[in-house]
């Protein structure tokens, strides 16, 4: 019986593959990073999703004047820019998703990037959002607010 060990040649991978690949998997780590980054639970306006049986969001006293009130269960933030004036917007800012978590000043606030929009018609204030808040459809009846 012979001692002697075969070698087996060993498969190195060119240097270009390498390269490919650790590219390749830095870029998938990006854009991971990069994307989202908000609430995966926040939900589209008018989907019924948090609200109490009679449909009602929230009371007419619950928006401060000048302020409002973010809605997360269903994805919606009131405003109230002027006494007795409700407007709602969509809850998720238009730079990369993320849910608002604020609002003063007269502004809705972004976390994330500092994006700001106006609580009277959802335009950007401020930060890199592209694009106003969506709107999202609301009736007022009595003192309570509902999404229409």
């Amino acid at each position: 019986m012979s001692t002697e060990s075969q070698s087996v040649p060993v498969q190195v991978p060119a240097r270009r593959t390498v390269i490919a690949c650790v590219g390749a998997a830095g870029l998938a780590a990006a854009l991971t990073a990069c994307g989202g980054g908000g609430s995966d639970d926040a939900k589209p306006a008018g989907d019924g999703a948090g609200k109490d049986a009679k449909g009602v969001l929230g009371k007419t006293s619950d928006i401060p004047q000048g302020g409002g009130k973010i809605f997360a269960a269903q994805g919606v933030v009131v405003t109230q820019p002027t006494a007795g004036q409700f407007k709602a917007f969509s809850a998720k800012c238009t730079h990369q998703g993320c849910a608002v978590s604020s609002v003063s000043g007269g502004t809705i606030n972004c976390p994330c990037h500092g994006s700001k929009f106006d609580v009277a018609d959802g335009s950007v204030k401020g930060g890199p959002a592209p694009s106003p808040l969506p709107a999202a459809a609301i009736s007022v009846q009595g003192d309570s607010i509902k999404l229409a």
